[in-house]
């Protein structure tokens, strides 16, 4: 099947719990009008979330049930895609992928404050030590289109939207 041409890019804003993904994609939503999809919000309201994880004190999400139900919304561009994970998502729904990067401290902050402890609160800092979301992102799809952006202050959230959006138009200015 080929592929019809975007008129939009999709973006793939992406990296540990507690960096600031939802932030930006607030923002970036707001500021292009493009169509944010939370991925953990359409997980609950397809019917795509599995069994409970009681370690991890959260819902196991079926992935090929949500790749299926994507599918369509991905087609003609204009979405921003926000998930902790990148490996699952095909590689030819996405033109930009954003791995949104914390201070191990400044992160340690944020999930405590969620009420995040145990296993869950460590496995999470060690992968954002461990740069595991970037490894994946950059194993997962072509080098060109994986952006590592530092988030932990308002500044660098706010510069960050800037440099996404200044993506979005070089990415229309090069594709249209």
């Amino acid at each position: 099947m080929e592929r019809r041409p975007r008129f939009l890019p999709n973006i793939l804003i992406t990296g540990t719990p507690g960096v600031g993904k939802s932030t930006i994609c607030q923002i970036l939503s707001e500021r292009t009008k493009y169509t944010w999809r939370e991925v953990s919000k359409l997980a609950e309201e397809y019917n795509c979330l599995e069994e409970y994880d009681p370690e991890y004190n959260c819902p196991v999400l079926n992935d090929d049930k949500m790749l299926d139900i994507m599918e369509s919304m991905m087609e003609k561009g204009g979405n921003i895609v926000d998930y902790h994970g990148s490996e699952f998502f095909p590689e030819r729904w996405f033109d930009g992928v954003f791995v949104i990067r914390t201070n191990n401290t400044i992160l340690y902050d944020r999930l405590v404050a969620r009420g995040y402890s145990g296993k869950k609160l460590e496995d999470n800092i060690q992968c954002e030590i461990f740069e595991v979301l970037l490894e994946e992102a950059q194993n997962s799809y072509k080098p060109e289109i994986v952006m590592e952006l530092q988030n932990n202050t308002q500044e660098q959230l706010h510069a960050n939207v800037e440099t996404i959006i200044g993506w979005i138009e070089k990415w229309k200015v090069e594709n249209l």
